[in-house]
Parts: structure tokens; sequence; C-alpha cells
């Protein structure tokens, strides 16, 4: 108990200064990716042949390994100077996927009646998009986006390795030094913040599917 104390009396600061970059990071790269994959998704649901090879790079850019994808990137003018920047926008493409993929299906996978209604009754396609269709998909979108939270707050871990900042950084002194506590320091806060944003997404989401029910 008294080698934890002092381990935490030690690297307490750092472990609080690292977990919120590690915070910012995430919730920047999901503002980014949230803000892309929404609108398109929304987009590729009015013109479907655009949606297979959409959804196609997407995939391909989740599929790259994480320093890979750093390392590709640190050439490019303006990124490669940035190391945060560049973590972040390689953190956005790992967590486009989910919420593209999810936020297409979602809306075209509503049953077509209730569009035949809703046309009925006369509304404009952003009537019918804001009114019908998006209620009804946002339980599904929402679980896209828990996805691409979890995805991002682990492979921000990596980010460290180009000097981006993070949670990563303890994991590496950690593996570099051999010391195990200094890995743990790094592992667990984020293990940490990806079950918390995974429960609380969840909980938003089941309330979600249970509005829609409803309606």
């Amino acid at each position: 108990m008294s080698d934890i104390t002092a381990f935490f009396s030690r690297h307490g600061w750092e472990i609080a200064r690292l977990s919120f970059e590690h915070l910012w990071l995430t919730g920047s790269a999901m503002l980014l990716a949230t803000a892309v994959g929404l609108p398109l998704g929304i987009v590729l649901t009015r013109y479907h042949a655009w949606a297979k090879p959409v959804l196609a790079v997407a995939n391909i850019i989740q599929t790259v390994p994480s320093l890979a994808l750093f390392g590709l990137l640190l050439p490019v003018p303006w990124l490669g100077a940035n190391a945060p920047r560049l973590a972040i926008l390689a953190l956005t493409g790992y967590a486009l996927l989910p919420i593209l993929r999810n936020t297409y299906v979602g809306i075209v996978g509503i049953d077509p009646s209730l569009r035949d209604v809703a046309n009925a009754l006369g509304m404009t396609d952003w009537q019918r998009l804001g009114k019908v269709e998006l209620p009804l998909a946002a339980s599904f979108i929402l679980a896209g986006i828990r996805t691409a939270t979890v995805i991002c707050v682990g492979v921000a871990t990596i980010a460290a390795a180009i000097g981006a900042g993070g949670l990563g950084e303890l994991i590496f002194r950690g593996v570099a030094s051999v010391d195990n506590g200094l890995v743990l320091a790094g592992a667990v806060p984020a293990a940490l913040l990806a079950l918390i944003a995974d429960s609380g997404l969840g909980a938003l989401e089941r309330r979600l599917a249970v509005k829609a029910h409803g309606t």
C-alpha cells in the first residue's frame, strides 16, 4: 500500500496531465469525425451508388496499422510539424468508419412504409430527414459514435510514439525501462476512460432506442 501511495505521490500530477491530453486528442478527433461522418452518411443515403466506394475507402483507412499511418503522415506539410494535429487527423480516420456506416445503414434500414407516410403528408426531403429518419436512426447512429470513441481512446495511446502526448507516454516509458508500474499507470487510466465513455454513451443509446420504439 505504501508503494502505491509513493508511486502516485511521484506520478499523480503527470497522470492527470496526460489523461487530460488523452481526452483532448480523443475529443477533438471525435468532433471532427462526427462532423464529417454524419453528414456524409446522410448524403450517401441519397446517392446510393457512392455508398460502396466511400465505405470501402473508410474501411481501408481503419485497417492501416496505427504506427504505419502516423509514419505515412509525418512527411506531409503542415501536419508533420505538429504532432498533436497529425494524431488528431489519424484518429479521425480510425473513427470515421463506424460513424459513417451506422449513419448510412441506420437511415437506409428504416421501414419504407414510414417514408411513404411522410411523403403522403407532404413533407419535404429535409423535413422527412429531421422528423422521421434521424429520430428513428438516432440510437443506431449513436452506437457508431460509441464504437468510434472506444477505438479512439485505445489508438490514442499510440500517438505518444510521435510525441503527441497522452497516456501512451507512460506506457512507452514503462516498456523502455521495463517498469510495469509506469505501464499500468498509462494503461489503467486509458482503459477507465474507454469504459466510462462506453457506459455513458451506451446508456444514452438505450434511452434513444426506447424513445424510437415509443414513437
